[in-house]
């Protein structure tokens, strides 16, 4: 299998040299940065959903201003010239923080003023404000009105701060009617919740001055909000859906209706009750995305990661796969109790498991954040270059082997995941599942060469939702079967008093 990057998947657009049009007044473009992709995995994660932080800040954008919604990982370009924007504001990760700051300059020299937000300037906004007139620190929703009022009079101020402890029910929703829907496999990302019960040291939600306090919205509006987008698949962005096992049920308790199919990332202790990972399946849940990170006690306990025993995770897995959740199972490489056999032991594990896919990840020390400190500390930081800090690169020093040891141990990951025999290895035990499993694995991975085509086209939707709608009809199919098993036995999920 070819790790080679297609040129449009590795560098961002070239900006228009032409001669910019005069700001409009009261016009916003808010701009997802490019960042480069990863040879190793599948592009088609990048268009799986749309990320929700710019139309959240879209929808708080007043209605005398205009506003539109521009992403370059859609392969369609730089942003257009005209209407050119009075006000710039451009979401900034770790990753893509050169390809912001370049933006940034872009629109600064031809007279838009420019407001950088995100984690990275959260993190580093000493570094982002030399690229800026004016700083988002903190969450944005609640200050987008004040900085374009303060913009429109010609008074920005060099930093705005805000805090998550806003009541988040109160967040208008996402303004998806900017997004570009076709080039996407669903357009609805919905975040019923905010914050996780686990704040493990690598995790950017560890970075200092984060502090989101767990947070949740009623259940009946995330049931209305995605009934009124009339899309069959939902994907939860919250870090952790399954923090409140109440809150959850009652979640589960109001999608149920719909007749709809979703997915979220959950820890595996959801399955410390199994009548609630039932009650997933009978509301739609399709898959999980499942932080295992480690199959080392000793490195989830340095990571802070409040998780069952390792040893426990097959089980825990086979409850899931007992009522059609498929498992996409995390995995992060190079804590400091890895040595070169962690590679193999971890994907020997992934196919006894039978997890559907997986996803690995170097650790990577994002700055602001405790393992950052004390990887700097020890002096095993290895450079400061950005782009490079997207958990597919070698950043500081391992403990227990040597930085080739890490990068080549973590392409031969991929490489043995998404080979025939291991798609074969880890298929379904039900039958009736195996051609949807295999034509997924093939598009998801194997298809990397078509994946810049389908999304350059915005062919993305075209090409997946005739899947989705079957996976749909399959799926409302084996919860009728699955709720009539469970009524035979007397068995329903009930609804928790608690969270």
């Amino acid at each position: 299998m070819t790790h080679e990057l297609p040129k449009k998947m590795a560098d961002p657009p070239a900006l228009d040299p032409r001669q910019s049009p005069p700001p409009r007044r009261r016009h916003a473009l808010l701009v997802n940065p490019f960042y480069r992709k990863d040879p190793h995995a599948s592009f088609g994660k990048h268009v799986l959903t749309p990320t929700l932080a710019l139309t959240s800040v879209a929808a708080a954008t007043p209605p005398d201003w205009s506003v539109a919604y521009w992403d370059e990982n859609l392969l369609q370009g730089p942003p257009p010239l005209e209407p050119f924007p009075s006000v710039v504001g451009i979401s900034v990760h770790l990753t893509f923080a050169r390809r912001a700051y370049e933006l940034s300059r872009y629109y600064r020299q031809r007279g838009a003023k420019v407001v950088l937000g995100g984690l990275h300037v959260l993190s580093c906004p000493d570094e982002a404000a030399l690229h800026a007139d004016a700083l988002a620190l903190g969450e944005g929703v609640g200050l987008w009105p004040r900085i374009l009022a303060d913009a429109d009079r010609g008074a920005l101020e060099p930093r705005y701060f805000g805090s998550f402890t806003a009541p988040f029910r109160e967040d208008p929703p996402p303004r998806r009617a900017l997004l570009p829907r076709q080039h996407f496999l669903t357009s609805t990302s919905l975040m019923a919740t905010r914050g996780c019960h686990n704040r493990c040291g690598f995790c950017y939600l560890a970075t200092r001055g984060l502090a989101m306090p767990y947070q949740m919205r009623d259940p009946a509006e995330i049931a209305a909000e995605w009934r009124a987008e009339g899309t069959p698949y939902a994907v939860f962005l919250d870090n952790n859906l399954s923090s409140s096992p109440g809150y959850l049920s009652r979640l589960c308790q109001a999608l149920a209706p719909l007749d709809k199919i979703w997915s979220a990332a959950v820890s595996i202790d959801v399955t410390d009750r199994p009548e609630l990972v039932r009650q997933m399946a009978l509301s739609g849940c399709t898959a999980v995305f499942v932080g295992f990170e480690s199959l080392r006690g000793e490195n989830l306990a340095e990571a802070r990661k409040k998780t069952p025993r390792p040893e426990d995770y097959a089980r825990r897995v086979e409850l899931l796969h007992d009522v059609g959740i498929a498992v996409n199972g995390s995995f992060v490489l190079g804590f400091d109790q890895d040595g070169p056999d962690v590679f193999a032991r971890t994907v020997d594990w992934i196919e006894a498991a039978r997890l559907e896919c997986a996803t690995f990840h170097i650790l990577t020390p994002y700055p602001g954040t405790p393992l950052y400190a004390r990887l700097n500390a020890e002096g095993r930081i290895l450079h400061q270059d950005w782009d490079l800090y997207d958990t597919a690169h070698v950043v500081f020093r391992p403990a227990r082997m040597s930085e080739r040891e890490l990068a080549e141990g973590y392409s031969e990951c991929y490489s043995r995941l998404f080979s025939a025999g291991s798609i074969w290895r880890r298929r379904p035990a039900r039958a009736s599942e195996l051609p949807s499993y295999l034509a997924m694995s093939a598009l998801y991975k194997r298809s990397n060469a078509l994946w810049p085509l389908l999304i350059e086209r915005g062919l993305t939707a075209r090409v997946w939702h005739p899947m989705v709608e079957a996976a749909r009809r399959r799926h409302v199919a084996f919860r009728r079967r699955l709720a009539a098993s469970g009524a035979a036995r007397g068995y329903f999920a009930p609804a928790y008093a608690g969270v």
